[in-house]
């Protein structure tokens, strides 16, 4: 009989780690993107848990070239599911705000900058490990409403954030 009350209670622990692992309540880090245009910039991202299946992410990006920097700061609503463990895929709608610094001696002549907003959207997988670390990659269609680009760009990333 204690054999058996043994093995249940083993049981019951080991069933309880199989449960599907939370996300992190906070990550902040960084994401590595490029798009269509291809010129490669880098994101400033932080992730805040609303609840057990979605949360909200903010980014603050910058892309130069030689002839122009991009600054773009968009936010995200995700949901998130999991898959195994710390393995996670998440969805989920975005909007941002754009702004295109030309420079001087640009070839488009140019010594201002533009504005614009975008919408978009994001699909992507993540793994949270057990000590403070998420890596992700993920794919982002955007739709900008700019002077300079006013079409349909799918921007990929790789982010790398602690979990606190």
């Amino acid at each position: 009989m204690k054999q058996i009350l043994l093995v249940f209670t083993f049981f019951v622990a080991f069933a309880g780690t199989l449960q599907a692992q939370e996300f992190s309540k906070n990550a902040l880090g960084l994401r590595l993107g490029d798009n269509d245009d291809n010129f490669i910039g880098l994101e400033i991202s932080y992730q805040r848990a609303l609840s057990n299946d979605n949360r909200i992410e903010f980014d603050l990006g910058w892309r130069s070239e030689d002839f122009f920097d991009y600054y773009k700061l968009a936010a995200f609503y995700q949901w998130v599911k999991n898959i195994d463990g710390g393995l996670n895929w998440y969805v989920g709608p975005g909007a941002g705000i754009a702004y295109l610094d030309f420079d001087n001696d640009s070839l488009f002549n140019e010594d201002d900058g533009d504005f614009g907003f975008l919408i978009a959207g994001v699909v992507g997988i993540e793994y949270g490990f057990d000590f403070p670390l998420q890596l992700s990659f993920d794919l982002r269609p955007e739709i900008g409403f700019e002077d300079y680009n006013d079409d349909l760009e799918l921007d990929w990333g790789l982010g790398v954030r602690f979990q606190f």
